[in-house]
This record gives structure tokens, sequence and C-alpha cells, in this order.
């Protein structure tokens, strides 16, 4: 194969699979376009209900409810209404872009407002609401291409899921909520940087329709003259204006990310200077230089390790003015450790005599069932000896369910008779007194008595 070939045949290989005219239907889409402009009816509940939900994620921090919130929204039908009115000079269809756009955008106002002013919940960590604050060049970049993908999606014959992701990415809901939140707070600088984000949303996503109807070759409403050059280089002065504080906001983020990360490093590589070492940091980006301050540990910083670190600074683009020393971190550190020592030797004391206790209260318990367990046999035995006197040897021991008795009597004086049933100096009259008396003094209910 030739040179010339090979370059014919790659030329056409790539035409076809950048072409779209046979994937597309501009007439279907233009028609499709139109008829989703209007908000009444349905739309109108259903956009509230999303804003609301859109209002409910922003107000717990939750990801999940705010992206389905978007995914409900019919919010860009308006939007790239006015975009194709735009690129097909059909002054109707913008008009009617820009009715419904302002109907859209006062019932998200009215909703979100209603809700914040109402919710008993308090925001405590906002940072998905701090996020639509302070738009930059990157939120421009996500409309315009997200605005692309809707377009191309729209126009497509066979549809995809794509206008979803769309949804997702342009974030339309969550600026509108974050308007509402600033004027129920009275706080006009997240009401001022939401209401900047969802304009640079709107702007841009039209841009992106304007610019697809062009390539795509929508069917004009009206021949283009002079008129509508003028307007187009009146709506290009426009986005001009737009883009400059998403130019500056989006200039000072990297400034910001670039120090952080100088200073981590820098940090990291001078961790320790002789015998001092750099225990904590932190940052003030809130001022111009950007700060950096270094708590140190240790040995007091000498002149020559000063100098040291601020050479080390320099090779990371941190100024001299930029860096503040806390040498006094050093006592701050030590009574902090003496604290910490105290507190963890208190701790730990705490936790022995509790231990202590416990094991005295488990002995004292045993000991108390042990005593419960012991019979009083001398004094029994004493006692029983001096209401009967010929008992010579008495034995007491505990079973399982009962007190057992062991007699030992003295030999009777005369034989038993016939009707003794006892072969000791006791009668049975006499063990059933020792019975029932020792029952009542031991007050156990289980008593046996027998005669040795």
């Amino acid at each position: 194969m030739t040179r010339k070939e090979f370059i014919h045949k790659a030329r056409k290989f790539f035409r076809e699979q950048l072409q779209v005219t046979d994937y597309i239907d501009v007439n279907a889409a233009a028609a499709n376009i139109r008829s989703n402009i209007p908000f009444r009816g349905p739309t109108i509940y259903i956009l509230f209900v999303a804003i609301v939900i859109a209002s409910v994620g922003l107000n717990v921090n939750s990801i999940p409810v705010i992206i389905g919130a978007m995914l409900i929204s019919p919010l860009m039908s308006p939007i790239i209404g006015f975009g194709m009115g735009l690129g097909t000079n059909d002054t109707k269809l913008l008009l009617r872009s820009l009715k419904n756009l302002g109907i859209m955008f006062a019932i998200s106002l009215i909703a979100s407002t209603l809700y914040f002013l109402l919710t008993p919940l308090e925001t405590d960590n906002p940072t998905e609401l701090l996020a639509r604050t302070n738009p930059s060049i990157y939120d421009v970049m996500i409309a315009f291409f997200g605005g692309v993908a809707g377009i191309l999606e729209l126009s497509r014959k066979e549809k995809g899921t794509v206008l979803s992701g769309v949804a997702i990415a342009t974030a339309l809901m969550p600026p509108l909520c974050t308007v509402g939140y600033g004027i129920a707070n009275m706080n006009w600088h997240y009401a001022g940087g939401a209401l900047y984000l969802f304009f640079i949303n709107c702007v841009f996503i039209a841009l992106a329709t304007y610019l697809a109807v062009k390539f795509l070759r929508f069917p004009m409403a009206e021949e283009q003259d002079e008129r509508s050059w003028r307007k187009i280089i009146s709506y290009s002065l426009l986005l001009l204006v737009v883009l400059v504080p998403s130019v500056f906001s989006a200039y000072n983020i990297v400034r910001e990310n670039r120090f952080a990360t100088d200073v981590r490093y820098f940090v990291k590589e001078n961790k320790t200077i002789g015998g001092t070492y750099i225990y904590d940091y932190s940052t003030d980006m809130s001022v111009k230089p950007y700060t950096l301050t270094l708590r140190l540990a240790g040995e007091a910083l000498s002149q020559d390790a000063r100098a040291r670190l601020y050479t080390e600074a320099d090779k990371f683009g941190i100024g001299h003015n930029q860096i503040i020393f806390q040498e006094d971190a050093t006592i701050e550190v030590r009574r902090l450790n003496e604290t910490e020592i105290m507190r963890d030797w208190l701790s730990s004391t705490e936790a022995q005599l509790r231990q202590r206790d416990d094991t005295i209260l488990s002995l004292r318990t045993r000991l108390n069932a042990y005593e419960a367990l012991q019979l009083p046999s001398a004094q029994i035995a004493a006692e029983m000896r001096s209401q009967w006197p010929e008992i010579t040897d008495v034995t007491l021991a505990r079973s399982d369910a009962s007190v057992i008795l062991l007699i030992t009597a003295a030999p009777p004086k005369a034989a038993a008779t016939e009707t003794d049933t006892v072969p000791s100096a006791l009668r049975a009259e006499d063990l059933e007194r020792i019975h029932n008396w020792l029952s009542v003094r031991l007050q156990e209910p289980n008593v046996e008595v027998l005669v040795r």
C-alpha cells in the first residue's frame, strides 16, 4: 500500500466514524425541544417537588438525594430552547424560552426559600452548599460540554440515557436551592455566588446548543440579516463579561491548590532541622500573600537553621515574608505532654481502684455465701448438752438437700423395754423434740437426726 492510498483510507475511515448526519433527525429534535419548553400543569408540580428534594439533600449534605432531585427536574428544556432559538434565528422561540425560564426560576426560588425558612434542621457542615457559591472556569467547561452532549442526545434518532448524565453534570438545581438558602438566611454571599453559578450554567448550555444547532444545520426560522449579526455580537460580548469572574475564580483556585501542594512538600522534606522539628503547620489563604505558620518543637531555632529553612522555602516558591514561626510551641507541647501523662496516670489509677473494689466485692460475696453454709457446731453441741445431758457427742453436717445431726448418747441405765424403739438413752419423743428445736434454731426446714 502506497502512502497516498494509506492517507486516503485513513481519511475515509475517520470521516465515516465522525460523521453524524446519518444518526440524527434535526426536525424531530426541534419539535421535541419546542414541545418541552412550556412550564404548566404537572411540570410545575414536578419542578416544585424536585426543588424541595434537592433542598433537603443540601440541608442534610446528602449527595444521592441531590442527584435524585436533578434526575427529576425538567430545568434544561427552556435553556436548550433559548439556544436553539438563537441558532435558528427564531425570535418567538427565544421569547417563549425566556418567559418559561423566568417561570422556572421563580418557582424554584419560592420553593427553596420556603423550605429553608421552615426547615427545623440545622446546616452544620454545608459542604454541598458551599460548593455552589464559588464558581470557576471549570463550571463553565462543565456547563458547555454538558450542553453539547444534551443537544446531541436530543438530536439522535435512537435516544439513550445521556440526558440524565447531563442533568447531573450541569447541576442546575443545587445553585437555585443555594440561592433560596441565602435569601432565607440573609446570606448574600451564598445567594450571589450561587446565582452566578446558575447564570453561568444557563449561558453556556445555551451557547453549546447554539453552536450544535449551527453545526447540525437545524432549519432556520428566519433569514439572517444585519440585525441578527448584531444580536450575535451582543451575545458574544455578554459571554465574555460572564467569563471574566469565573476565570478569576479559577485562577485563585489554582493558586491556592499550588500553594498548598508546595507547602506540603516543603514541610515533608524539612521535618527536622538539627534539634528542632516541625510538628504541625497551617496555611491562611484569606490574606495576600498567603501565609504558612510552622509550629516548632525541640531546641530553639538557630539563625543558621532559620536561614536554611528560608533557602529551602525559596525552592518551593514560598517567600520569607510568608513564613511565620511559632517557637513557643515547645513549651506548649511539654505542658500538653505533662497534662496527658497526668491524665493517663489518673485514668490508670482509677481503673486499678475500680478493679480492686470489684475484686473485694466479689470476695465478700463469696465469703458471705461460705459463712452461710457453715454451721455453729460447737454452740449447738453446748446447747443440746444443757438440755439432754445424756448426749456425749454432736456432729453437724450439711448436704445438698438438708442438715444432718449425728448424736452419740450415753448407754441407758436400764435395759430397754419391749416398747422402746430407740436403742439408746434418748427416747423417740426426745428425738422429735431435738428435730423440731434444731429446725427452728437453724431456720432449716429439712433436718435429719441420726443416733450413733
